[in-house]
C-alpha cells in the first residue's frame, strides 16, 4: 500500500463518502492515485471556494467527514474562506493540499505558488483548523493521519493535511482506527445528575437544540430525551431543520423577536434552558428580547458543559445525552409537535411575486410531492426558508458568507443522492452559481430558486442610500442552456407555479427559476428581524 492509498483508505474507514477537488501541479500525483484507485468517488468543480462549500455541506448532511483536495498556494489559499466557514459552524471538513516535494524544498530557488516561506500555508491553516499534519514521513504518517481524523470527528471542525508530492507513492502501512476519547465517568455522572435535578425543580424547562445535535447524529436521542422528560424542544436559528422526522414536541425555531412570539417566550422565559450543541452567537441570540440568565441555563457545546456557574470540561455532547438517557426511565410517551401555521396555498394570478409567495409555492410543492432538502445561501433567501416546512437545511447561518448555496446544494446531492432545492440571491449567484455547469457530468439535477432583486438585498436593507448595493441584470436564466440545465425567468405568481411544476417533473438536468423581485420586497421574517434589530440598537433600516 502506498501513502496515498493509505490516506484514501483511512478517510473511507473514518466515514468519508466522496472527495471534492480541483487539480494543480503539486497535487497531480495524488489526483492520479485518486482516479486510478477508485477508493472514493471524486468530483471536480470549477473554483476552490465551491470545492470547500460542497465538501462542507456533504459533511453536514452525512454527519461524517467532508473532504476537499486542492493544490498548494493558489489552490489552498483560494479556499480559506470556505474552511473558515466550516470552522466557525463546526463542520468536520478535511482539507488535503498537495505540496512541494521534500527534495524541492532543499533548493535555493523560490517555488511558484510560494508566498513568504514554504511553511506559510501551514501556519495560515493552523488559525482555523483543529489539527494539522505534514505527511513527510511514511513511517509515522498512519498514526498522524489517524489522530487528525479522530480530532476532526470528535471536535467537528476542519483539519489540514499537507501532502508533499514526492511522498505520494512511498510504501506505507494502513491508517489505524484510534479509540475515541472518553470523559471522566465520575464527572459525567455528576454533570447529568445536576442537570436532571435542575430540570426536575424547574417550572418551565425547555430544550434548545443547535448544530452539534446534527453534527453528532443525535436527533433521535435528543428527541427520546425530550419525551422522557416531557420537555418542549426549540431549535436555534442555525439548527433549523432538526427533528424534521423525529418524535418530539418541537415548538419551532427560536429567532428571538424576529421569530414566532410563542417560541420566543418559551425560550426566553424558561427557568431552566437546556442548550444542547448551540453556538452562542449573534445569529442565534442577537435579536433576543432579553439576555440569557446564566443562572438558569445549561450549555453543552465544544466538549464542555456549563451548568449555571459550574463547568465540566472534556465532556462530549454525545456522552452527555447518552448519560442523561441512562439516568432516566424509558416510557411510552409520544410527543405532539406544534405544527406552525406556515404559509401555503399560492394564489396563481398575475400579481408580482414577493418572498411569501415563494414560501407558499414551496410548501404547496411539499404537500404534493413530499419534502425536499434545502441548501440556502445567506440573505433574505435564508430568512424566507424559516417559513418553509421544517426539512433538512444547510446554510451559513452564523458565518454568513455569500456563495455557499449553490455548491452546498451540489455537495448535498452528491453525498445523499437526494434532489435538493437551492435558495440563492443574485449577488451570491454571481460568485459561485457557475458551479451548476458541473451538474451535467455527474447527473445532478437540483432545483434552483434564484431571488433576483438586482441588488445586494441584505446590505441595502441596512444602508439603502448607497448606490453600490445595486447590481446589473445578468439575465441568469438565459445562460442555463449552455451550462447543461434549463432556466426560466418568472415575474408573476402564475409563472412561478408553472415553473415549479415543470421543474419537479423534469429530471436529469438542473432547473433554475429566476424569480424577479422588487428591490424592496422582503420576507416576513426578515422584516421582523430588521424591526427587532432596530428596537435593540436604536437604528432604523430602510
Amino acid at each position: 500500500m502506498t501513502l496515498a492509498e493509505a490516506l484514501l483508505d483511512g478517510l473511507k474507514r473514518h466515514g468519508a463518502k466522496e472527495l471534492f477537488g480541483i487539480p494543480g501541479d503539486f497535487a497531480l500525483p495524488f489526483f492520479k492515485v485518486i482516479e486510478q484507485s477508485g477508493i472514493l468517488p471524486f468530483y471536480t468543480l470549477s473554483h476552490e471556494p465551491g470545492v470547500g462549500f460542497a465538501a462542507d455541506a456533504a459533511a453536514r448532511c452525512s454527519g461524517s467527514l467532508g473532504v476537499a483536495v486542492v493544490t498548494y498556494g493558489a489552490g489552498a489559499f483560494n479556499m480559506v474562506n470556505s474552511v473558515a466557514c466550516a470552522y466557525s459552524e463546526k463542520s468536520p471538513l478535511v482539507v488535503i493540499s498537495g505540496a512541494p516535494g521534500i527534495a524541492e524544498k532543499q533548493g535555493d530557488l523560490l517555488l511558484h505558488h510560494q508566498v513568504k516561506t514554504l511553511g506559510s500555508q501551514y501556519e495560515v491553516f493552523k488559525e482555523f483548523t483543529c489539527d494539522q499534519v505534514v505527511l513527510d514521513d511514511p513511517h509515522t504518517a498512519p498514526e498522524k493521519i489517524a489522530r487528525v481524523l479522530r480530532n476532526c470527528l470528535e471536535q467537528s471542525r476542519p483539519v489540514y493535511i499537507e501532502f508533499p508530492r514526492d511522498r505520494v507513492n512511498n510504501p506505507c502501512e494502513p491508517v489505524p482506527l484510534l479509540a475515541s476519547s472518553v470523559a471522566n465517568p465520575q464527572a459525567l455522572t455528576a454533570c447529568a445528575e445536576e442537570i436532571l435535578a435542575r430540570i426536575g425543580a424547574a417550572q418551565r424547562p425547555v430544550i434548545l437544540a443547535g448544530v452539534e445535535v446534527r453534527r453528532y447524529g443525535l436527533e433521535d436521542k435528543v428527541a427520546e430525551l425530550s419525551r422522557r422528560l416531557q420537555l418542549p424542544v426549540a431549535t436555534s436559528f442555525m439548527g433549523r431543520g432538526l427533528f424534521s422526522d423525529s418524535d418530539c414536541q418541537l415548538i419551532g425555531s427560536y429567532i428571538g423577536m424576529a421569530g414566532d412570539a410563542a417560541v420566543c417566550e418559551a425560550v426566553e422565559e424558561s427557568d431552566q434552558l437546556l442548550m444542547l450543541g448551540v453556538i452562542v452567537c449573534d445569529s442565534n441570540f442577537g435579536v433576543s428580547a432579553k439576555r440569557l440568565d446564566i443562572r438558569h441555563t445549561i450549555n453543552a457545546s465544544d466538549r464542555e458543559v456549563q451548568v449555571g456557574y459550574h463547568s465540566y470540561a472534556a465532556l462530549s455532547l454525545t456522552e452527555l445525552v447518552e448519560e442523561l438517557l441512562r439516568q432516566t426511565e424509558s416510557n411510552a410517551n409520544h410527543a405532539t409537535p406544534i405544527k406552525p401555521d406556515y404559509p401555503r396555498g399560492l394564489m396563481a394570478d398575475e400579481a408580482a411575486i414577493v418572498p411569501t409567495d415563494i414560501v407558499r409555492a414551496v410548501n404547496d410543492l411539499f404537500d404534493r410531492h413530499g419534502a425536499m432538502p434545502i441548501a440556502s445561501d445567506i440573505g433574505d433567501c435564508l430568512f424566507t426558508a424559516m417559513d418553509i416546512d421544517n426539512t433538512q437545511l444547510v446554510a451559513p447561518g452564523y458565518y454568513a458568507t455569500m456563495g455557499f448555496g449553490v455548491p452546498a446544494g451540489l455537495g448535498l446531492q452528491a453525498t445523499t443522492g437526494q434532489r435538493p432545492i437551492i435558495l440563492v440571491g443574485d449577488g451570491a449567484f454571481q460568485m459561485t452559481g457557475w458551479e451548476l455547469g458541473n451538474c451535467r457530468r455527474y447527473g445532478w439535477d437540483p432545483i434552483v430558486l434564484l431571488f433576483n432583486n438586482s441588488c445586494w438585498g441584505m446590505l441595502a436593507t441596512f444602508q439603502p442610500e448607497s448606490q453600490f448595493n445595486h447590481l446589473d441584470d445578468w439575465r441568469f436564466a438565459e445562460m442555463c442552456g449552455p451550462l447543461g440545465g434549463d432556466g426560466v425567468r418568472v415575474g408573476s405568481r402564475t409563472e412561478l407555479q408553472a415553473a415549479l411544476d415543470k421543474a419537479v417533473a423534469t429530471r436529469g438536468r438542473f432547473q433554475l427559476i429566476e424569480i424577479m423581485l422588487s428591490p424592496d420586497a422582503r420576507s416576513a421574517t426578515l422584516q421582523q428581524f430588521i424591526e427587532a434589530q432596530g428596537r435593540r440598537t436604536g437604528m432604523r433600516a430602510g
